[in-house]
């Protein structure tokens, strides 16, 4: 006992000794966590809130009081979105707006081939043989390359369970894609029923978090979409601007040398227009395509305004500038404009296009494109392969207006002289873009009263990256004559000094 009771006394020496050894601020240290315990240990936890309850004439007279937000921003009742034109019968070269006729300077119609008899009847054929639609994604069913008897095989099955309408993925379609990538000379084609959904849904199909996309400012509201769905580190350069785009190419590559490992797993591309949809301008290709080699990255070409327009046959920009297409690593273009059917469609190596067949959200998860209008679309091809004089004849009429526009007072033409699509922009803004949009619609409604239907180019303000000026597009095709191009540069210039100055 005595022994165990020296043992306490020396281990309470050691304890005073090793406190006046501590130094002080380890002292410090420790009394304020002692403190901090203690307080922890008699404070209440929570504080009771003094609760008061209303009564039920209050709680009436909150209710009334209280005034929720709207659900969407006040709208004016004079915006162009409530005041839109109605045109009676088909947009064709001829058209019916608010019950005038008016020669169409508004409808992508390029190539004259909306009306077209030969692609009226290849379309209503297809309606007698496969019905309206397919309510059905392209893969629903897969794909199968079937020999004669076999299809005669499940053709009697189909029959015996009373399968009457198309299946998602027709011949029709399988024709269609064969033909486009056939016509654009590449391996493989694919087709969307959306062509709004082509570029949107490429994009994100190779491009994902992390990866980088170096991409034209002026781009259409498509590649922003698609930009947008791939969550990629979107990197933009000048409109045109080879030096800037080389620029961010050049700082990415120093980036890339701090850290090699991460540089290996980034995938790098470029997205540009053939032709832009908000300027009217071509892209450098030739330059682009050095760049791509120079810095290794991938191309990506949207070409639903040059498609059927540049080059010899309608190929667009590549046989405009005569580039090998295998350059260019994915093609994407709309079926809406040169075609004159609906969709789109995406062309290249087959290794490319089959990985769209499981990742394109546009072609996994929508309805295929109708047959009637895939039909459409192979007529379409047909003409443009029987007649490639059809695209001298646009180029032609594309220059002669754009000549006879030239010097207009107060108003000046953005876009090549071989655009379809042009635009007329204020020399000079009235001081805000409300006002500027207010002016060019007198512009319009002055050409439209006097039988020349025209359109502004339209954009959701808000949402876009970089909000083009207001302007009026000006839309031309083959079927108008020489005659009717001069009347509308005209009507233009007696607008331009009518309501202008």
């Amino acid at each position: 006992m005595a022994a165990t009771g020296m043992g306490q006394q020396w281990v309470l020496v050691e304890m005073v000794q090793a406190f006046y050894e501590a130094p002080a601020y380890h002292l410090i240290l420790e009394g304020i966590l002692i403190l901090w315990i203690i307080r922890l240990l008699f404070s209440k936890t929570y504080k009771l809130q003094e609760r008061s309850d209303l009564t039920p004439k209050e709680k009436e007279e909150l209710i009334e009081e209280w005034q929720p937000e709207p659900l969407v921003s006040p709208v004016p009742k004079d915006h162009p979105a409530l005041n839109y034109n109605v045109v009676s019968g088909p947009p064709t070269h001829i058209i019916t707006v608010n019950g005038k006729e008016c020669i169409n300077f508004a409808s992508f119609n390029f190539l004259g081939l909306l009306d077209n008899e030969k692609v009226k009847s290849a379309a209503q054929a297809s309606l007698k043989k496969y019905g309206v639609g397919t309510c059905g994604p392209r893969g629903f069913y897969g794909t199968f390359e079937l020999a004669s008897h076999a299809l005669t095989s499940i053709r009697d099955e189909l029959e015996l369970f009373s399968v009457n309408q198309a299946s998602p993925l027709s011949d029709v379609h399988l024709e269609l894609e064969e033909r486009l990538a056939k016509f654009m000379r590449t391996e493989e084609a694919i087709i969307y029923s959306y062509g709004f959904a082509t570029i949107a849904s490429a994009i994100p199909a190779y491009s994902k978090r992390g990866d980088i996309v170096f991409v034209d400012e002026a781009a259409c509201f498509a590649i922003q979409k698609g930009l947008q769905a791939s969550r990629s580190n979107i990197k933009l350069f000048k409109h045109n601007d080879m030096a800037d785009l080389e620029r961010l190419l050049k700082e990415q590559e120093t980036e890339d040398q701090k850290n090699p490992r991460k540089a290996r797993v980034t995938r790098r591309f470029i997205v540009v227009e053939g032709l832009y949809m908000n300027t009217g301008d071509v892209c450098p290709l030739p330059e682009l395509i050095k760049l791509k080699y120079k810095y290794k990255v991938r191309i990506f070409l949207e070409e639903s305004l040059s498609f059927g327009v540049l080059g010899e046959h309608g190929r667009g920009i590549t046989e405009h500038f005569g580039i090998n297409i295998d350059d260019i690593d994915l093609i994407s273009a709309n079926m809406e404009n040169s075609l004159a059917s609906i969709g789109g469609f995406c062309c290249g190596r087959s290794f490319i296009i089959d990985h769209q067949r499981l990742s394109g959200q546009g072609y996994c998860f929508s309805a295929s494109l109708p047959p009637l209008l895939a039909a459409a679309a192979i007529e379409a091809l047909n003409i443009m392969e029987d007649n490639p004089d059809i695209f001298q004849t646009l180029r032609a009429k594309c220059e002669r207006i754009h000549k006879a526009l030239q010097g207009i007072s107060g108003l000046k033409v953005v876009g090549e002289s071989f655009s379809p699509a042009l635009h007329l922009q204020l020399e000079k803004s009235c001081g805000s873009r409300e006002d500027d949009v207010k002016l060019l619609r007198r512009v319009v409604d002055y050409c439209m009263n006097s039988g020349i239907a025209l359109t502004q180019a339209r954009y959701l303000e808000k949402e876009e990256k970089c909000l083009p000026p207001p302007s009026i597009r000006v839309v031309i095709t083959v079927e108008q004559t020489e005659q009717e191009l001069d009347k509308a540069a005209s009507l233009l210039k007696d607008a331009a000094q009518s309501v202008l100055n």
